[in-house]
């Protein structure tokens, strides 16, 4: 479990974080998303006590990270700044990280296993594409088997074959139990991997929420499709429920389905097309924190 109560942070006078709360639960992975300078990166610096807060917490399994017994079996993180020494492989990066951690060498290869980076073992890190890169930092951060993972910006470099890969690997790692919580600017991609979403901007939260539950109470209704779509608007408009033009023989009608369905049957109406509209998790990013100027956080 994650926690971050009342965080709050400042570079002079400079407000990088302002009074930011939320959670990100065991189990589940949570997208943490906003424009470029909402203070996403501030906030997981100091969740992984890279930067002090002015004010609050920001807490894993109720510690702050410099009280952890054993980091490195409890928290894993890749942030944008990778640290390779661009001579070594990618075996010997993970099996030097290893000694200093007092973890076996044998968890190197199985990692590198893990992200499909056996293959490239023994080539230098010089040689890796980014997104090679990329895996070799989930490697690193694996090495310890912790239970809560931070990511920032984790498909950054990452193909389309690449990022569906890092889909179905974050969705299996929150499955056994880990809190997962990730930062990304790709939200098409991010809304069919997370559970929940964090959004923040200038500092400030404006919506936590389950992702799917944020989309349906954003949407706008729901849209059927008729070759009849005449009388179903009238036999709507005679049970009371607002419709409007939708396009080729559609309508887009203030009502759940299931009113809608009720309708259409007892009036003996086909129907082509019957779907709760939804907004996308894009949609109601850009409405939320609308066009403002980014600031450095």
């Amino acid at each position: 479990m994650i926690e971050i109560h009342d965080l709050r942070k400042r570079f002079g006078k400079v407000v990088a974080v302002d009074g930011v709360t939320f959670s990100a639960a065991d189990g589940r992975v949570t997208g943490f998303v906003g424009p470029n300078g909402a203070g996403k990166t501030t906030t997981l610096r100091a969740l992984l006590g890279l930067v002090s807060p002015t004010a609050g917490d920001a807490t894993i399994h109720g510690k702050q990270f410099r009280d952890l017994v054993e980091p490195v079996h409890e928290a894993g993180a890749v942030l944008e700044t990778q640290s390779f020494h661009p001579g070594r492989t990618g075996r010997n990066h993970l099996r030097v990280v290893c000694v200093a951690a007092g973890i076996p060498k044998a968890r190197a290869d199985e990692m590198l296993k893990l992200v499909g980076l056996e293959d490239a073992a023994r080539r230098r890190v010089k040689g890796y594409s980014l997104g090679m890169k990329q895996r070799l930092c989930l490697a690193t951060a694996l090495l310890g088997d912790p239970k809560v993972l931070v990511l920032d910006e984790p498909a950054n470099g990452l193909d389309p074959e690449g990022i569906r890969w890092l889909r179905q690997f974050l969705r299996r790692l929150a499955s056994e139990g880990r809190t997962v919580l990730v930062s990304s600017h790709v939200l098409a991609e991010l809304a069919q991997t997370a559970d929940d979403v964090v959004i923040i901007t200038h500092g400030h939260l404006v919506a936590q929420a389950p992702i799917a539950e944020l989309t349906a109470r954003a949407g706008g209704g729901t849209l059927v499709r008729s070759p009849d779509v005449e009388k179903l608007r009238g036999a709507l408009s005679a049970a009371g429920v607002d419709a409007r033009d939708c396009g080729e023989n559609a309508l887009a009608v203030d009502a759940p389905p299931e009113r809608i369905g009720e309708v259409a049957a007892a009036g003996g109406i086909v129907l082509h097309e019957l779907r709760r509209q939804e907004s996308s998790l894009e949609e109601i990013f850009l409405e939320l924190t609308g066009t403002e100027e980014a600031r450095p956080g």
